[in-house]
């Protein structure tokens, strides 16, 4: 019995001078808002219409964790897909109109491989801008705005 209230006595001390090294971190540092950039268009023919399609990477995306993208069952699904990313990523233009949006990116890597695509023909918007939601955490994670040209 004087063994276990020694050993008490000892945890308590060591916890009230030192409680940093004796709690465990619970909280990651937060992450950085994507940097968005533009790196060109393409045209892209889908069920006999033509669009243009405006593709954009991430500057750091390698700050992104997999785990963002990693399958999530238990969130609501995208559609269909009944496991889906446990973040999306949505396209805006600068007004906040939804261009368009990724659901199951899976890797953080294809942050670099992301686009929306408007008919062949239509002026595109000036500027554009991502959310990427942490469904899991509810924390949105808003970029810059990025041109639509080059």
């Amino acid at each position: 019995m004087k063994l276990i209230l020694a050993a008490l006595s000892i945890a308590i001390l060591t916890f009230r001078f030192f409680p940093d090294e004796c709690t465990a971190q619970t909280t990651l540092p937060p992450l950085q808002n994507p940097v968005l950039y533009f790196i060109g268009q393409e045209a892209h023919t889908a069920n006999g219409s033509d669009y243009i399609r405006y593709r954009y990477n991430v500057l750091n995306s390698s700050s992104y964790s997999d785990d963002l993208f990693a399958p999530a069952p238990s969130l609501p699904p995208c559609g269909a897909n009944a496991s889906s990313s446990r973040s999306w990523v949505d396209i805006y233009d600068a007004r906040g109109k939804r261009l368009y949006g990724f659901c199951a990116l899976g890797k953080s890597e294809k942050l670099n491989s992301i686009w929306f695509a408007l008919p062949a023909g239509d002026v595109p918007p000036s500027w554009i801008y991502i959310e990427l939601n942490d469904r899991q955490t509810g924390t949105k994670y808003k970029s810059n705005l990025a041109e639509t040209t080059l």
